[in-house]
């Protein structure tokens, strides 16, 4: 439909306002939200995420399809919760204790948001109590840890250790990245998985859903 390729078109190019214009008359002419979504606003972003995959555009780009992106999603918001439609998943993220840096894990938020998930951003410098009890809480499908110092990383590992001592290691999927981090060190602390970008986390989580 005509309209949907301009949502994804216009949110492609950053532009908000347009993005937000499209998507009311959407809206009007009685789309379903879902639709909206899938094949305006998470179409969009896809092709945007896979031009960022493959540096055909960079971080800036992005963050503009990202606002573009939420001018849309908070206009079909309520009317997806009046609807009972269900996101993709829901995710916990944030960087963990004593970790300040927040931009890759910013990014990946983004991604989430932009593939239909529903994502808590705790933050930087979470605590693995906050982490858990929050994903416990929500019910969360997993939970994606961030962490650019290698002084934290080992706080990814605490939090890994109380979902065990909760019983809920293997329900609740843990996701890592960052830049010092390793395939091999996530495997050593008993991760699900590392991510080393926002697509591959969102490839990730969502294979880890598609499994449940």
């Amino acid at each position: 439909m005509e309209l949907l390729q301009n949502i994804s078109e216009s949110l492609q190019k950053g532009d908000h306002l347009a993005v937000a214009e499209l998507t009311n008359e959407a809206i009007k002419q009685d789309l379903s939200p879902k639709v909206i979504l899938d094949d305006g606003l998470i179409a969009g972003m896809t092709v945007v995420g896979d031009l960022f995959k493959r540096h055909k555009i960079f971080l800036p780009h992005v963050l503009l399809a990202a606002k573009a992106m939420y001018a849309g999603l908070d206009l079909i918001k309520p009317l997806m919760i009046k609807s009972g439609i269900k996101t993709v998943g829901k995710v916990v993220i944030g960087s963990v204790k004593g970790d300040l840096h927040d931009i890759g894990k910013n990014l990946v938020g983004i991604m989430l948001k932009g593939a239909g998930f529903d994502v808590i951003d705790l933050g930087n410098d979470v605590s693995p109590e906050n982490f858990v009890e929050t994903a416990r809480r929500e019910k969360a499908n997993a939970i994606g840890m961030s962490a650019l110092l290698t002084t934290t990383m080992p706080g990814m590992k605490d939090v890994v250790d109380l979902l065990k001592k909760e019983g809920l290691y293997g329900i609740i999927k843990v996701v890592v990245g960052g830049a010092a981090l390793t395939e091999e060190f996530a495997r050593e602390i008993g991760a699900d998985a590392y991510a080393y970008d926002g697509i591959k986390a969102v490839e990730t989580i969502k294979s880890f859903i598609g499994d449940a």
